[in-house]
This record gives C-alpha cells, sequence and structure tokens, in this order.
C-alpha cells in the first residue's frame, strides 16, 4: 500500500455506545472555535523574544520544520516499519498483533511507534535535525538530548482520543528539568481528524495528579476546557511545548489518516527523577484525591 493513499476505514468502535461515548468526549473536553494564530514560519527565526514567549506560554507552532523530502521519507519509513521492512522499531496496535492479516488491517490498528532512533535511519535523521537541535538549545541555554522518540499514529474513522495530560507525567520522562517535546505533523492535523490541543500557561502549575481513567490522565472536570486553543498544522509543521504543558487529542471521526512524529528531548544536564519523587508530584498518593 503507497504510503499516500487512503485506506478504506476500518471501525474501531465496538458498539454504538462507545463511538456515542468517543464523540461525547470530543464535544465536551474539547473546542473548536479558539485556533493558534502565533505562528513563526520557520526555527531558524526563533529569536530570544520567541524563547522568552515559549516559557511564559509553554508552547510555540511553527510552520515549516520538514520540507517536503523530510516528510515523504519520514512517511516511508514509518509504513516500512509497521509491514515489517524495517526492524528493530517497537509498535504499539490496539488489537492482537494475530489478529491482523492484511496490510491495512495492521496500519489501522497501529498507534504508535516507539525507539526508532536506534534501528531507523530516516526517523533517526529527524530526532537529530541540526535545525530542531539548534531550536532546543536555545530554548533550554543548553544543549539538548534525546530523551524519547515515538511516531503517534491516528487512524480514518475510530482513532482514539488521548485524554488531556502532561507528557512528565510519563516516568520515562520525568525529569529534575522540564523537557520539551516537538510534534511534527506528516499528514494534515486538522480540527477534524484529531490535531493537538493545547491550554496555555498551564505548565505554570506544575505537575499535576494523573489518574488511570481512559489512559493515565488529567482528571477529566479538572481540564480547564474554556482555555482549549487547537492547533490545527500543515505536513512538515510543528507544534514545541513544555512537557508540563497539558495538552491532548481529541479522537479522528474523518476519513483521513493522521500521522505525526513526536520527540522529547531533556537538557544535557537534566537527571531522571526517582520513583519516590515522581510518585510525590504526579501521582495522588500524597492526597488520595480520587478523579
Amino acid at each position: 500500500m503507497s504510503s499516500k493513499s487512503t485506506p478504506r476505514t476500518l471501525h474501531s468502535y465496538e458498539n454504538q455506545d462507545e463511538e456515542q461515548l468517543a464523540r461525547h468526549i470530543a464535544d465536551t473536553l474539547y473546542r473548536y472555535d479558539s485556533v493558534a494564530s502565533d505562528r513563526i514560519s520557520t526555527l531558524d527565526q526563533l529569536t530570544e523574544q520567541h524563547v522568552r514567549q515559549f516559557w511564559e506560554r509553554g508552547y510555540l507552532v511553527v510552520e515549516q520544520v520538514l520540507n517536503n523530502q523530510e516528510i515523504d521519507s519520514s512517511l516511508e519509513a514509518i509504513m516500512d516499519v509497521l509491514f515489517g521492512r524495517s526492524t528493530g522499531t517497537k509498535i504499539q496496535f490496539v488489537k492482537p498483533r494475530s489478529e491482523l492479516h492484511t496490510e491495512e488491517e495492521i496500519e489501522l490498528a497501529a498507534r504508535k511507534l516507539h525507539d526508532y532512533v536506534d534501528h531507523e535511519p530516516r526517523l533517526r535523521a529527524v530526532a537529530h535535525h541540526p535545525d530542531i537541535l539548534a531550536a532546543m538549545g536555545k530554548l533550554f541555554g543548553e544543549a539538548p538530548k534525546v530523551a524519547q522518540d515515538q511516531a503517534i499514529l491516528k487512524p480514518p474513522s475510530g482513532g482514539a482520543e488521548k485524554p488531556w495530560h502532561q507528557d512528565m507525567a510519563y516516568g520515562n520522562l520525568a525529569y529534575d528539568k522540564s523537557v520539551i517535546g516537538i510534534w511534527i505533523a506528516l499528514d494534515p492535523a486538522e480540527l477534524d481528524n484529531g490535531c493537538m490541543h493545547v491550554i496555555p500557561y498551564s505548565h505554570r502549575d506544575g505537575a499535576v495528579p494523573h489518574y488511570a481513567v481512559r489512559d493515565w490522565q488529567l482528571c477529566d472536570v479538572a481540564v480547564e476546557v474554556e482555555q482549549d486553543v487547537a492547533v490545527p498544522l500543515k505536513p512538515g509543521g510543528a507544534l514545541i511545548f513544555s512537557g508540563l504543558l497539558h495538552h491532548g487529542t481529541p479522537p479522528n471521526f474523518s476519513a483521513k489518516r493522521r500521522r505525526s512524529l513526536q520527540i522529547h528531548y531533556a537538557p544535557e544536564s537534566a537527571k531522571k527523577l526517582t520513583p519516590q519523587e515522581y510518585k510525590r508530584m504526579f501521582t495522588n498518593e500524597m492526597t488520595g484525591a480520587e478523579c
């Protein structure tokens, strides 16, 4: 299957009630009338003013980080990983791999690729892209290091929500200094297929307890939905965001793919939190509160 073809839909919801719940979540926990408009064209335009703006607001939007050749190369790499032509990268499926028999079924059941930096040179080139590393160096004020590499896939007609969360609440990203993520669209990321949504300034709240509900997430009632800003992106565009920023993505009910790369960086001097520090900061262990 060509990486540019549009697959037939394979509905991922088990029943109508499940779909109705997903649509209710999309309608009540996200808003679509406030869209990020303040953007810079390319990373080489990043100034000290943008650096201050990033740490004040928690994110920056960049119109173009990857060119067409880099986008195509990344998509080809993702499809090669999914279909076994590139090995070593880990794949997370929403169904048992033994139940997936065709390339279409494999693609539509794949939610995430990760740990590709050591195995897939085309994706490693993005993680170590000189423009991205230079921008991260400006934001951190010191050299960056790759802390995590993923490709996030939200397939057509049923690609699931990623509930509101902070990335540093996932233990492998829990450092003693803020990490920064870059989320790069490889397909058009739009309002109807699960583009990123952010709560500006929410990183200022620091670490917030997370709960195992639909995912490891912020409690729904704690989400400031009225402050939600959607971040649609063209292919090659990117959202750069603090690891403490509240963000999420609604389900994809469209017939369009929404493939992306997400890479996290930490400052070179950052150290991992101990398990005890992580529990204190990101779980409800100290308060006993429930979601």
